[in-house]
């Protein structure tokens, strides 16, 4: 049983969401419900069957139902569904900024085009700005079990189109690909003026992130938890103070770390780097941001002043402005427990 001032703070605290994928917010409800609008057959019968599908053994046999889950979004009031619904639910766990992926090419290869993703995409991020007061980024990851070429041609159909785009990532299937392949398209990503963040180090190994930081100019490592394996790639995140995006309940659902109180976060946190707080895929993994801060004090043990320190790191960790940032350490401040 959580404290209930802690929970409290859990959820007043301001905090930014920097690792969440958009498509990974299709909780089964919406699903079902979306596959019956536009007359898409799935695979599973009734919300049951489907739950019972997230038994997930490692990150692709998630994979293989997240992409399925996918087809179901067809028009703009689809994407705007699915965005406002993260939007409401993150509001109320107390995310004042969210940094947002999304994976154009499980849209595009489907006939789906930018104009009809991003519209929708950009109608709930302005309509949470207007309701909430809250912003909102969006990340175009490139998926990396698709080859190179194909993310520079995605970059090409995106370039009309990035209104709220703040950076470019790289996620889905991690192992035997790594990051230096994609270094073309981060390039001239870069070139347009975008961020670059990287998926590194979940199930691939610790180079992963040196070759994201190299090859690919990325200033945050998603996941980032094998870094511990090599002490030489963890003096080197602390000394350049390269965030980690750390998403607790996913690496428990996907069988990173077999129970959360063995998740090495702690660890990480120990040794200078830092680290944040996210949800990666909560309707597939159990849980949004709050949830996974839960399970920090209930598996972990962690207490208010971490809380406090994890929402700090969450909002230097974002690509807000100065005046952002700052706005937002002033609240925090006024929450923080005394020292």
């Amino acid at each position: 049983m959580i404290d209930t001032v802690i929970d409290r703070l859990i959820v007043a605290v301001p905090k930014c969401e920097l690792h969440v994928h958009i498509e990974g917010t299709l909780e089964p409800e919406m699903m079902m419900d979306l596959a019956a609008r536009n007359r898409v057959h799935l695979p599973w019968p009734n919300i049951g069957a489907l739950q019972r599908a997230y038994d997930f053994s490692d990150l692709q046999s998630f994979l293989d139902v997240y992409y399925r889950g996918a087809d179901v979004l067809r028009t703009e009031q689809d994407f705007a569904d699915l965005m406002w619904a993260y939007l409401v639910r993150a509001h109320h766990d107390g995310v004042r900024h969210a940094e947002i992926f999304f994976d154009p090419q499980t849209h595009t290869h489907r006939g789906i085009d930018f104009p009809v993703f991003m519209a929708g995409f950009r109608s709930a991020i302005g309509r949470a700005r207007a309701r909430f007061g809250m912003s909102a980024d969006l990340i175009l990851c490139f998926l990396r079990h698709l080859p190179p070429d194909d993310a520079l041609a995605t970059l090409d159909a995106a370039e009309r189109h990035l209104e709220g785009v703040v950076a470019v990532g790289l996620d889905s299937s991690e192992r035997g690909n790594p990051p230096h392949l994609w270094s073309d398209a981060f390039a001239r990503a870069r070139a347009m003026g975008l961020r670059a963040v990287a998926h590194a180090a979940e199930e691939g190994p610790p180079s992963y992130i040196t070759g994201a930081l190299d090859a690919l100019g990325a200033e945050r490592i998603d996941h980032g938890v094998r870094a511990l394996e090599d002490p030489a790639v963890v003096a080197r995140l602390r000394d350049e103070s390269i965030p980690l995006t750390v998403c607790p309940l996913s690496n428990v659902r996907l069988r990173g770390v077999d129970r959360i109180e063995h998740h090495p976060i702690r660890r990480l946190i120990d040794e200078g780097l830092v680290v944040t707080v996210n949800s990666d895929d909560p309707a597939y993994f159990g849980g949004y941001v709050t949830d996974n801060y839960r399970a920090l004090v209930a598996g972990l043990g962690f207490d208010a002043s971490d809380i406090v320190t994890m929402a700090r790191n969450s909002v230097d960790a974002s690509f807000l402005s100065a005046t952002g940032k700052a706005d937002l350490h002033r609240e925090i401040a006024g929450l923080a427990p005394p020292s």
